[in-house]
C-alpha cells in the first residue's frame, strides 16, 4: 500500500510487511534501504525512495547464500542477519552477520549492482549486526558488532574494531566498547548502527528484545570509549510495542529521520518512520514525539512523489517471478521453466519431504502483507504422475495450503492440508473434492489477526454445496470455503510467508508441472495514505 503525496501527513507503518532490521542511507536525492533476509534467496533486498514514505523494491544484493551446500535446504532463521548499508568512496557497501560463520560484506558501484560475491571480514560464531564507519575527519575506519548468545554464549555487549579502509579485514582483535550488563536494567543489547556527528562517535543500538525493547543512543569522543547512554525511543503510552533497531538519515534540507521496526507476530517486523532532531537535553537525539513513536506526522520536506509500494501482484511474464519472490533455499536449475507466455511454470519436484512444506527448498515465497487482504492465484496441474501436487500456502512454524493433487487413477482433486507447529507431517484440513480439468482459482482471506480463511473455485457448477458466488467473475460455481480458520504463525525471527509450491513424492522420471497465473493481493481495508 502506498501513500498519497497530496496528503500533508503520512501514517505508520510506511512498510507494512516483514522488512526486518532496516537500515537506510541517502545518496544525493535518493534514499536506499536494506533488511534482513535470513535463509531466503535472493537475499539482502534493496529498496528505493525519494520521500522516505513511498518505497519500491529495486533488487537484491545477494543472489545465492554461501556456502552453497549449507543452504541447499531451508534454514529459515539463519543466513543474513541485520545488515548495515553504507555509501563510501563511490560504492555501496553492505555488511551483515551470519550467526554461524561471521561478518560478511558485499559492495557495488550502483545500487542495482553488480555486487561482489560475499567476502568474510571476520570469522566466528555468534558475530551479528555489524556496522562499519569510515571517518572522513581522520581517514580511519571502524566496525562494531553484537553477539548472539545461541552461538557464542555471549550477548548484551558491543565489540569494536579498527578496520582497514578497503573494508576487507580488521586490524585488531577487538574490544568490548559497550557492556550492557554494566547498565542497570539493560539486556539483549544488539543491532548497533555507527555514526560520526558533532565531534562524537555515536552508536544507535536497541535493547530489551524484539517485542518489548527500546532504542538507545551511545556517544563517546573516542571510538573505543568510554560511552554514555540514553534511551531515545520507547513505547510509552502508544500501541507500538518494542519500537527500535533501525537507522538515522538526513534529508538534503537538513531534516533528520529515523526508520525502525515493530514486531507484529505473524506479520513480522514492519517499518515505521519517526521524526528526529538533535539537541535535546545536552545534544542527544530526540526521536518521535519526545521519545514516543508517532502514528502519523507531517511528511518529510521532500518533493512529492507518486504513490508507490513494493510489488506484490505478478503475471509472471516469460515464466519469470518478479523480484518480490524468494526461494526458501538456494534454487536449482529446472525448478521454474522460462517460456514465451505469461504464467509461472513450476516443476513438481520429487522429494522425500512431500509431507512437510517447511522442509522444502523449492517453495517460492513473498512477505505476508500487514494489512487485511485477499490473496488469489489461478493454478493448473499439468500432465504428471500420481501424487504430483501444487498449491498456495501460508507458511510459518505451522502452515496450511490449498491446491491440486493427481490421484492414482489420474484424476485431479482439490486438496487442503495443514500442519501444526509440533507436527512433523501435514494432514487434511478438508475432504478432497473434484477439480474438473485440473484447474482451480485459490483464495486466502487474511484478517487483522492473521487468521486465514481458505476457499477455491473450480468452475464446477455441479458442486453447489457451500457455494458463495463473489460476483467477481471468478467462475461459474463461485468460491467455496474450505476447512477451518487457520491462524498464521511466524518462524522464530521471520514473519509468516505466502508461498507457491509444486512437488511430488519420490520416484522415477519427470512428475509433471504446475502453472500459476494471475497472482493478486487485494487490500481489504485501504487507507488513503500512510
Amino acid at each position: 500500500m502506498s501513500a498519497d503525496p497530496a496528503e500533508p501527513v503520512y501514517r505508520n507503518p510506511v512498510l507494512d510487511a516483514d522488512w526486518s532490521d532496516p537500515d537506510v542511507i541517502r545518496v544525493g536525492d535518493d534514499f536506499y534501504l536494506t533488511a534482513s533476509s535470513f535463509g531466503r534467496v535472493p537475499g539482502l533486498p534493496l529498496l528505493h525512495s525519494r520521500d522516505l514514505v513511498n518505497w519500491t523494491l529495486v533488487g537484491h544484493a545477494l543472489q545465492r547464500l554461501e556456502p552453497e551446500s549449507e543452504f541447499a535446504a531451508p534454514r529459515h532463521d539463519c543466513g543474513v542477519w541485520a545488515p548495515s548499508l553504507r555509501h563510501h568512496d563511490g560504492r555501496f557497501w553492505i555488511f551483515w552477520g551470519d550467526p554461524d560463520r561471521g561478518v560478511f560484506q558485499v559492495n557495488a558501484p550502483e545500487i542495482r549492482g553488480p555486487w561482489t560475491r560475499p567476502h568474510l571480514v571476520k570469522a566466528g560464531k555468534g558475530l551479528i549486526d555489524p556496522c562499519p564507519l569510515w571517518d572522513d575527519e581522520t581517514g580511519e575506519a571502524y566496525l562494531v558488532h553484537a553477539w548472539a548468545k545461541s552461538r557464542s554464549g555471549v550477548k548484551n555487549r558491543l565489540t569494536g574494531h579498527r578496520m582497514h579502509p578497503h573494508g576487507t579485514e580488521l586490524l585488531d582483535e577487538g574490544k568490548v566498547i559497550v557492556d550492557g550488563d554494566r547498565i542497570p536494567g539493560w539486556f539483549t543489547l544488539e543491532g548497533p548502527k555507527l555514526y560520526r556527528h558533532d565531534g562524537w562517535f555515536w552508536i544507535f543500538a536497541p535493547a530489551g528484545g524484539v517485542e518489548t525493547g527500546w532504542q538507545g543512543a551511545f556517544r563517546s569522543r573516542a571510538f573505543f570509549g568510554p560511552y554514555e547512554e540514553k534511551v531515545v525511543l520507547e513505547q510509552k503510552d502508544t500501541d507500538v510495542n518494542g519500537p527500535h533497531q533501525g537507522g538515522w538519515v538526513r534529508t538534503p534540507s537538513g531534516e533528520d529521520w529515523f526508520l525502525h521496526f515493530q514486531q507484529r507476530g505473524a506479520y513480522g517486523r514492519v517499518v515505521h518512520l519517526q521524526p528526529m532532531r538533535w539537541g535535546g537535553g545536552g545534544g542527544w537525539p530526540v526521536i518521535g514525539d519526545d521519545g514516543a513513536p508517532v502514528a502519523e506526522h507531517r511528511r518529510p520536506d521532500l518533493p512529492p512523489q507518486p504513490p508507490a509500494a513494493p510489488a506484490t501482484d505478478d503475471d509472471f511474464p516469460g515464466g519469470r517471478p518478479g523480484r518480490q519472490w524468494q526461494w526458501t533455499a538456494n534454487p536449482r536449475d529446472g525448478w521454474a521453466t522460462h517460456h514465451s507466455a505469461d504464467g509461472l511454470r513450476l516443476t513438481c519436484v520429487r522429494t522425500p519431504d512431500a509431507h512437510d512444506l517447511r522442509a522444502l527448498p523449492n517453495v517460492l515465497t513473498q512477505r505476508l502483507p500487514g494489512t487485511p487482504c485477499t490473496v488469489e492465484v489461478d493454478l493448473r496441474l499439468d500432465d504428471g504422475e500420481p501424487g504430483a501436487r501444487a498449491g498456495l500456502a501460508v507458511l510459518g512454524d505451522a502452515y496450511s495450503w490449498i491446491g491440486l493433487q493427481r490421484g492414482p487413477d489420474g484424476t485431479v482433486r482439490l486438496v487442503h492440508r495443514f500442519a501444526e507447529t509440533v507436527a512433523d507431517q501435514e494432514r487434511d484440513a478438508a475432504p478432497p473434492r473434484p477439480a474438473p480439468g485440473g484447474r482451480a482459482r485459490l483464495r486466502v482471506d487474511i484478517d487483522a489477526g492473521a487468521r486465514c480463511r481458505f476457499s477455491y473455485d473450480t468452475g464446477d457448477t455441479g458442486d453447489t454445496a457451500n457455494t458463495a458466488d463473489t460476483g467477481d467473475g471468478a467462475g461459474q460455481g463461485g468460491f467455496r470455503p474450505s476447512g477451518q480458520v487457520f491462524a498464521a504463525t511466524p518462524w522464530r525471527w521471520v514473519g509468516a510467508l505466502l508461498g507457491l509450491v509444486a512437488l511430488a513424492p519420490t520416484g522415477q522420471g519427470h512428475a509433471g508441472t504446475a502453472t500459476f497465473t494471475q497472482f493478486r493481493i487485494r487490500i481489504q481495508e485501504k487507507r488513503a495514505d500512510r
